[in-house]
């Protein structure tokens, strides 16, 4: 039997303006024009000089502290020596021996609900490399518009044991850098990637054999495929006598296969050595304790809040979680006075559905916290009914008028007038005499067909609660 060991890093382009080292704007690398956004650093011309992104500085401190890591006051960067065409300069301005924050941690939840400690070895700061397209005729096209963007790499201790583990940790990363503001998560753009290092021993050992790294992941579904496949491959290497070799690796998602790309550098492949153009970065007591200051509650802190004091289901927690946006547009809501699980239920059902259908997010919505629980208050007061406030969230929704502003125009209000609908009640059954007659002998059948003539004669204003309570009563009376 053997164990897999896993360990990840994580490559999460921070969501800063301009570039890790200039002024250089930061483009969408996938909307905008190729190379449109250049200029003689990115291209690696000479003479230029690198200065530090003091926004990429804080962004990097804020997930460092996030997971619990050590942020370092003394910070410097290292030159990483590669020659390879998205690299105009012929190095990777990046940090080694020095990194920004180091000893970190992550709790992740397994399948069967138990938690397993990730440990963060570190996180450190670098630039981004171009973007290489190769096409079918053999030629290759590059664009350095993602060339200098700062790059934030977290890398974790070799602590996972299977793809499950892997995509645990990886989804959590990934949704804590969302809720930071530091990452956008979008994997479809590239902005973040995962790297997995992977080798087999044992069941029981303690040793560390041979590993692989398998590069440039984009997706959860490329993660876990090229882990469980490695993990594959190395078994059987091994069980028919052979040996794994150290080698970088990449991921054909059709083949859904791993492929050589070159044998695995080591730290000493790179030729590191201090970055000569920039000096030692000393980030002082007073800065680490601002970004602390300015940390938001992480997703596992905020679902385990949702269950527990607002009651929601461990889905409508994690769901309404998912997004940061979406919570605060939640608790807004409720500490407007709105009750959390019909907020929630109200949210998820409804609200997103209209999100969905106007391909809107929760920021463009026109649609107050408040104005849903006015509307809300008017579904408790029975003022309109379930299904009339769907129609008045849809009409919210597009003109941004409020419920009870509709519904006076339209005239949606219910009939809870008991004289009126009771009225109604002896009409109905005064025109239907046979069908009374069978109801109240027992055929609960006719039932539901009294109910529609009913509420078809109140325009569908009945309240159904008193139209149900008076036809009943009706019929136990014999007022037929």
């Amino acid at each position: 039997m053997y164990e897999a060991i896993i360990g990840l890093e994580i490559h999460a382009e921070m969501m800063t303006a301009s570039k890790m080292f200039s002024g250089c704007v930061v483009v969408d690398s996938v909307e905008a024009e190729p190379n449109s956004a250049v200029d003689p650093l990115s291209l690696g011309m000479p003479g230029t000089l690198p200065v530090v992104n003091k926004a990429a500085v804080g962004m990097a401190m804020r997930l460092g502290l996030a997971v619990g890591c050590t942020i370092n006051p003394y910070n410097a960067f290292a030159r990483k020596n590669y020659f390879y065409p998205d690299l105009p300069k012929g190095y990777q301005i990046s940090q080694l021996a020095h990194p920004i924050a180091t000893n970190g941690f992550v709790d992740i939840e397994l399948a069967d609900g138990t938690t397993k400690c990730i440990r963060v070895r570190r996180a450190h700061m670098e630039e981004d490399t171009g973007k290489l397209t190769h096409l079918e005729d053999g030629t290759s096209l590059v664009d350095y518009n993602r060339a200098g963007v700062p790059l934030l790499e977290i890398v974790s201790e070799p602590d996972m044991r299977s793809a499950e583990e892997a995509l645990a940790y990886a989804t959590q990363i990934r949704h804590i850098l969302r809720y930071l503001g530091v990452n956008s998560g979008d994997m479809e753009k590239g902005v973040i990637r995962f790297e997995a290092n992977v080798s087999i021993r044992p069941q029981g050992s303690e040793e560390l054999n041979t590993r692989v790294e398998v590069k440039n992941l984009n997706s959860f579904k490329a993660l876990t495929g090229a882990i469980e496949y490695e993990i594959a491959k190395q078994i059987a290497t091994v069980e028919a006598g052979g040996e794994v070799e150290q080698e970088t690796l990449g991921w054909n998602e059709a083949k859904r296969e791993t492929y050589s790309q070159r044998s695995k550098e080591d730290a000493h492949d790179y030729r590191y050595f201090p970055e000569p153009d920039l000096p030692p970065l000393w980030v002082d007591e007073a800065w680490i304790e601002a970004v602390r200051a300015e940390l938001v509650e992480l997703p596992v802190v905020k679902i385990g809040r949702y269950k527990t004091t607002f009651g929601l289901s461990d889905v409508d927690a994690r769901v309404i979680a998912e997004e940061l946006a979406v919570t605060n547009w939640f608790e807004a809501a409720v500490a407007d006075g709105g009750e959390p699980k019909s907020v929630a239920n109200w949210l998820i059902n409804n609200l997103f559905s209209l999100m969905n259908e106007h391909k809107v997010g929760i920021e463009q919505v026109k649609t107050t916290p408040s104005q849903l629980v006015e509307l809300l208050a008017l579904v408790a007061k029975q003022t309109i009914s379930h299904n009339t406030a769907k129609e008045v969230l849809a009409e919210m929704f597009v003109t941004g008028q409020g419920a009870a502003e509709i519904v006076q125009a339209k005239g949606l209000a219910q009939i809870s007038d008991e004289g009126a609908i009771a009225a109604v009640v002896a009409e109905i059954l005064a025109a239907h005499p046979n069908d009374a007659a069978e109801l109240a002998a027992g055929k609960d059948k006719l039932r539901g067909w009294f109910v529609g003539q009913i509420m078809r004669a109140l325009k569908g204003k009945g309240n159904p609660q008193l139209v149900n309570k008076l036809l009943d009563e009706a019929i136990a009376s014999h007022k037929l």
